[in-house]
C-alpha cells in the first residue's frame, strides 16, 4: 500500500486519543516506512462499539462493588482489561483463588502482602484498593 492510500477516517470514540496506530506503507523511494493512521470507518465503528461494551460492563461491576456484592479487585481487573486467568497469572495464584478474592468477605481478610501485590498489578496504592467504592 502506498503512503497516500493509508486510511485516515476520523475516529469518533471516547477512547480515540488513547489509541495510537501505526501502519507500514511503501514510500516514494519504494521502501516501507511507518505511517500514523486514523483507521478506516468499519474498524473505527467496531472499536467504538467495543469500548461502549467495556464501559457498560465496568459500570455494572462498579455498581456491584458499591452494593457490597463484589470486591474492588473485580473492578480493577475489568478496568485493566484483564480476565481471571491473566490476573491469576500476574498474582501467582490459581484462577479459583482470584475468584474467591472477588468476595468482599474474603477480600477483607487478605494479607497486606496480597493486597500490595494486587495494588502493584493495578498500578494503584493499597489504600486506593482497600477503600475503593466506599462512601461514593
Amino acid at each position: 500500500m502506498d503512503i497516500k492510500d493509508v486510511p485516515q477516517d476520523k475516529r469518533e470514540t471516547t477512547h480515540a486519543s488513547d489509541i495510537k496506530k501505526l501502519m507500514y506503507a511503501v514510500g516514494k523511494d519504494g521502501q516501507y516506512t511507518g505511517v500514523n493512521y486514523e483507521g478506516w470507518e468499519p474498524e473505527n465503528i467496531v472499536l467504538a462499539q467495543t469500548w461502549e461494551d467495556i464501559d457498560e460492563n465496568l459500570k455494572l461491576v462498579l455498581a456491584q462493588v458499591k452494593a457490597g456484592e463484589l470486591s474492588p479487585i473485580a473492578y480493577f481487573m475489568h478496568k485493566s482489561l484483564m480476565d481471571t486467568t491473566l490476573l491469576a497469572s500476574y498474582a501467582g495464584k490459581w484462577k479459583w483463588q482470584v475468584k474467591r478474592h472477588f468476595k468482599p468477605s474474603v477480600f477483607n481478610s487478605l494479607s497486606a502482602d496480597m493486597l500490595e501485590k494486587y495494588a502493584r498489578i493495578f498500578n494503584i496504592t493499597v489504600d486506593e484498593l482497600k477503600n475503593f467504592g466506599k462512601g461514593k
